[in-house]
């Protein structure tokens, strides 16, 4: 059971326009929520969720389509998955709690919610911590030119049903193979048993396979429309932003980025970022659990 995770923790189910966010939080100190990444739930924090709670009310909650919250249905136009979208489900789920200001640490597409909710609400966000990733408008406009191998956004972003339907058949075996890849000893060794069990309840599902692919499809359409106007009107973040990237994944020799991370979040909407590679796959809570949280624990005293 992932209860077993998280001792000590409340569970809550929030009410939103979206359906039922799942949550979980722990602690007294300033808020902070954590948001997960794909193909993941909120338990992947699980390694740092209670050393952050001695300091922290730490709110980890599963995406909309993700983990044990509501799978709304899509729409035409991906708006129902873009990361905005997502985002308010944040505030919803912060308000229902009692915090209309906190900060925001984000893994992978979680990351991308919390970016585009600091962009969108500037007053929500205090701090802001970015796992692993790159601005999607730019991930997207490296990949059309083929300079960033990143099969999984363009296979997972086709028209409806061909991804659903391909994965359909052998859903456990795909995610599962991602996983594998991204993580640095090329396995699934990194990740507790129990964690696993979570990741695959929600992944081999075929609304929420649908939801995946969605929150894919929005990212190739709605997210980058959302960049590319920020950027055009010079929209940068206000808060303090903070980078945790893994020598595996984001700088590796196979990445295909030529500028360092931290140059290109300087060049689109965070001139101001700090922050620290660890050695690590993709998976950083995970896998280099110590280093990410000493990390994310000095950021967030400032």
């Amino acid at each position: 059971m992932s209860d077993d995770l998280f001792p000590g923790f409340q569970s809550h189910w929030i009410d939103t326009q979206a359906g039922r966010i799942f949550a979980r939080s722990k602690g007294d100190g300033p808020p902070l929520m954590l948001l997960h990444g794909f193909p993941q739930t909120h338990v992947m924090w699980h390694r740092i969720a209670r050393e952050l709670a001695e300091t922290h009310r730490v709110v980890c909650m599963d995406l909309r389509g993700y983990g044990w919250s509501s799978v709304p249905n899509s729409d035409p136009e991906h708006e129902t998955y873009s990361k905005r979208a997502m985002g308010r489900d944040v505030v919803a789920v912060m308000e229902a709690l009692g915090h209309v200001r906190f900060a925001i640490a984000g893994h992978d597409r979680g990351a991308r919610v919390a970016y585009r909710l600091a962009l969108d609400e500037p007053g929500r966000v205090e701090r802001l911590a970015l796992l692993d990733i790159l601005p999607t408008s730019y991930v997207w406009a490296q990949m059309k030119a083929g300079h960033v191998p990143a099969a999984h956004w363009g296979f997972l972003s086709q028209a409806y049903p061909k991804p659903e339907e391909e994965i359909g058949r052998d859903p456990i075996p795909y995610f599962e193979g991602l996983m594998k890849k991204w993580s640095g000893e090329g396995d699934l060794s990194a990740f507790d048993p129990r964690a696993m069990r979570a990741y695959r309840d929600g992944f081999n599902e075929p609304s929420r396979i649908h939801a995946f692919c969605e929150d894919y499809r929005a990212g190739a359409t709605r997210d980058i429309e959302a960049d590319e106007a920020d950027l055009a009107a010079g929209k940068r973040i206000e808060c303090p932003v903070q980078l945790i990237w893994s020598d595996f994944y984001l700088v590796s020799g196979t990445s295909g980025h030529e500028q360092h991370p931290l140059d290109i979040w300087r060049n689109t909407f965070a001139p101001g970022i700090k922050g620290e590679g660890v050695s690590s796959g993709h998976f950083v809570a995970e896998e280099a659990p110590g280093a990410t949280l000493e990390a994310l624990q000095e950021f967030l005293r400032g």
